[in-house]
């Protein structure tokens, strides 16, 4: 029974706990909801609930006057709230992700997932987070069941194939530019650079590093002994023989057997 039970977990079988809610950290049916919302006590992601404000809110691509707003204008509104919130939360640990919800729904509107890169990074934001107010409005954060974005996603959405629209009970995700992501995301990926060449023992990572050279010059320049002195792919140093010291060209088939004959008639005749 206990094995079943785990089985079913936050999925649609399971008629204890909300699926939804275990899901996108999220449920439309709020505190009304006949299933129970397990809200965790720790989690390397928080929800900040309904904190990205579209300028299109009522009506998708019309401002509040019933203007039509230039998709590249809302482009741009977003992507700076996306690199205003990302500096921010930063500022308590490695984010692995920063997703910010496309949909329309009350339960879904601008929500703002953040994931750390650890639990005590999340719990460090949550507590500083608290309280404080962003474009006049309050910050409303807890901790988020979600830890897999792939099951939380809509995939029809990414397809843009979502008959569902705005109205989705999964994340529409809305995507920030390849440049922003890069100047975001990128200085993690530098980081990691950085740390695994200073903790590499190859040597292909400390070419820079050179035994200290003695040797004289000579008039051109060069440093004794460096005449046969070359580097291959991985910056190793190798030596190579002078040329006149080269193995000689291999004989063909019909030399060999002219000298193996020869060889063995000098043979014979030191028998004889």
């Amino acid at each position: 029974m206990a094995e079943h039970l785990a089985s079913i977990f936050g999925t649609e079988k399971d008629r204890v706990n909300c699926p939804f809610y275990f899901k996108i950290g999220a449920c439309r049916h709020g505190d009304r909801c006949s299933r129970l919302h397990n809200r965790p006590t720790i989690s390397p992601t928080l929800l900040l609930s309904n904190m990205y404000q579209r300028p299109d809110m009522i009506t998708p691509g019309v401002d509040a006057q019933g203007q039509p707003i230039d998709p590249r204008k809302i482009q741009e509104h977003f992507e700076d709230f996306y690199e205003d919130i990302f500096e921010e939360l930063s500022k308590f640990g490695e984010i692995e992700s920063l997703n910010i919800c496309d949909n329309l729904a009350d339960h879904m509107v601008g929500n703002v997932y953040v994931q750390f890169k650890e639990e005590d990074q999340a719990a460090a934001a949550l507590r500083a987070l608290q309280g404080r107010f962003y474009s006049g409005r309050p910050i409303i954060v807890d901790f988020s069941p979600v830890t897999d974005f792939r099951e939380a996603t809509c995939r029809q959405f990414e397809e843009n194939s979502c008959n569902r629209g705005g109205y989705c009970n999964f994340m529409h995700v809305k995507q920030i530019g390849r440049d922003l992501r890069r100047k975001l995301f990128g200085r993690y990926r530098r980081s990691i650079r950085s740390r695994s060449r200073s903790r590499s023992t190859s040597p292909f990572h400390r070419r820079e590093y050179r035994e200290p050279d003695t040797r004289e010059r000579d008039s051109r320049g060069r440093r004794s002994g460096d005449k046969h002195v070359r580097y291959d792919d991985g910056g190793r140093r190798r030596h190579r023989s002078p040329r006149r010291s080269r193995s000689p060209v291999r004989e063909g088939s019909e030399e060999r057997r002219a000298r193996i004959e020869q060889w063995n008639r000098e043979r014979e005749e030191k028998h004889v």
